[in-house]
């Protein structure tokens, strides 16, 4: 299964591995069996520290895997077989088993190891989805450090019946103790957040007790990650607090446009990009939301950036890179039936309806990308179209036409999203040129309209568009002196990565310029 190639990396890294692993095989006959077991016999081959075991089938699912040191229980399982994007989890899962030391600070070590009682998590994700291994990866460490903590990653195509019987129409979808506990990408200090209730307070507390920043920047996404490396180029104390690092770009598939790269992926590029960040001295703070902003007193004072969690970081300048989200149609049902048949990313919850009947809403390149892409797993997609005519690139009308089980309706406005009270079983629309009804009968609808400005937490505060969008200058200056903004935030009228990096490093070089011009006042020299 692995080339020569991943191979000689795998060995490599291996090196790493200072203890014994085992890997236990759960497996049957089948087709899938043999191939996970394949899978563990060539690990086991590339190193010395990794050894295979038969376990016993009973019980537990088939085909899978668990993941145990040397005197550990086995804590980490991968049901079903962890390639695509799940094999770097399945790679990290050994090394840490193995006694390599995890890439997180020494305070969350010690809360993982300090939390109490028995929890079981189950993740169920799809092999195609970007998002899914920053949770399996949180949980698997999770369960690495605390005996008292086991976690199961499930392939949902590879165990329909279980997909079925937990309703799981969205990935990644995690379950603690058979309890429903997150749905969607959850970070491992939400996850801590979640199950030690204390976690929130002491990490608000902390935040709090931070001295004033030179440069704040406020969300890590592209724009946010290229502000705060050229602030700190230029030795000025410089902090990044966002809700999670890499925005936007890691529910991004292929990246087939950064120039001097020919291709990447979302969740690999933003690797790069938090490596990058973290050589230089960046005080980088995620999980943490912004709430309101409050504009200096005085002319060349603090700006004030309260979060959600209560605290409130003080700087001389401030750079909001918040970034934007996906649009959402605002029409009865779609809140309602969010997670249970509306999606609005189809690389990661495609595969759930393999076989079914789905509607891609947004006739864009996102929308018809969407659409090409569902063709070959679902058994029928259907575009509905705002406009008269797709939007998309011509290239990707033509492919998108020229595949057998897609209907494009135009002129088309979604009224209605209908469910039988579990999950979605259809749509309504208007025909915008009879204004008559119509209603489809779905078992999913993926949205893809386009995005909308995170700047709620800004309203009465900073100048905006009708749009919610932060108006800038050319240099990125807002309405309020100090206080920057760069990338899909803003009123740039291009939403490109490549775009948004070089906003963000023109919204840092214009704050370091009002930093040097602009006189600290008496009484913020005298404290």
């Amino acid at each position: 299964m692995l080339d020569a190639n991943i191979k000689k990396q795998l060995s490599a890294h291996f090196q790493n591995i200072k203890k014994p692993v085992e890997i236990i095989t759960f497996l049957d006959d089948s087709a899938k069996a043999k191939e996970l077991g394949t899978l563990a016999a060539e690990l086991a081959e590339i190193s010395g520290q990794i050894t295979t075991i038969a376990g016993d089938v009973a019980n537990e699912r088939v085909p899978s895997i668990a993941i145990r040191g040397q005197g550990s229980e086995a804590g980490v399982r991968f049901a079903g077989i962890p390639m695509g994007h799940e094999f770097t989890s399945l790679i990290l899962a050994l090394l840490q088993a193995g006694g390599h030391d995890p890439k997180i600070e020494q305070e969350l070590i010690d809360q993982i190891k300090g939390i109490d009682g028995e929890l079981k998590f189950e993740t169920y994700i799809s092999l195609s989805c970007q998002n899914c291994p920053e949770v399996v990866q949180a949980l698997n460490l999770m369960a690495v450090l605390n005996p008292r903590v086991s976690h199961s990653m499930i392939d949902g195509a590879l165990f329909q019946s279980e997909v079925d019987e937990r309703k799981v129409m969205a990935v990644p979808s995690v379950f603690l103790n058979g309890e429903s506990f997150a749905q969607g990408r959850i970070s491992l200090k939400d996850i801590i957040k979640k199950v030690d209730v204390n976690a929130g307070a002491r990490e608000a507390e902390a935040i709090a007790k931070k001295e004033a920043f030179d440069t704040l920047v406020i969300g890590g996404g592209p724009s946010g990650a290229a502000a705060a490396i050229y602030a700190a180029r230029k030795g000025i104390r410089t902090g990044i607090a966002a809700e999670r690092f890499g925005g936007q770009v890691m529910d991004t598939m292929a990246i087939e446009n950064f120039i001097s790269v020919k291709e990447t992926e979302g969740p690999k590029l933003v690797a790069n990009l938090e490596q990058h960040v973290r050589d230089y001295d960046v005080d980088l703070m995620t999980g943490q939301k912004a709430k309101s902003l409050k504009a200096p007193s005085v002319p060349g004072g603090l700006v004030e950036i309260e979060l959600e969690n209560g605290a409130t970081l003080a700087s001389r300048s401030v750079v909001i890179s918040t970034g934007a989200r996906w649009r959402e149609m605002n029409v009865p049902g779609e809140q309602e039936y969010r997670g249970r048949g509306v999606a609005y990313c189809p690389h990661c919850d495609g595969p759930l309806f393999k076989g079914k009947r789905v509607a891609v809403i947004g006739g864009g390149n996102s929308g018809v990308e969407a659409a090409i892409d569902l063709a070959g797993i679902v058994a029928h997609v259907t575009l509905f179209e705002f406009d008269t005519k797709l939007r998309a690139d011509e290239v990707l009308q033509r492919k998108l036409r020229s595949l057998p089980n897609v209907e494009i309706i135009m002129n088309a406005l979604t009224t209605e999203v209908t469910g039988n009270g579990e999950k979605v079983n259809g749509l309504v629309y208007k025909d915008r040129a009879t204004d008559e009804a119509h209603t489809v009968e779905l078992e999913g609808i993926f949205v893809q309209i386009g995005l909308v400005p995170n700047t709620e937490w800004l309203k009465g505060t900073l100048d905006l568009t009708p749009r919610g969008e932060i108006i800038i200058d050319e240099r990125g200056q807002t309405s309020i002196p100090g206080v920057f903004a760069a990338g899909d935030v803003t009123t740039s009228p291009y939403k490109q990565i490549i775009i948004a990096m070089g906003a963000g490093a023109t919204a840092a070089l214009s704050a370091f310029d009002y930093l040097i011009r602009t006189d600290v006042p008496a009484e913020q020299t005298a404290a």
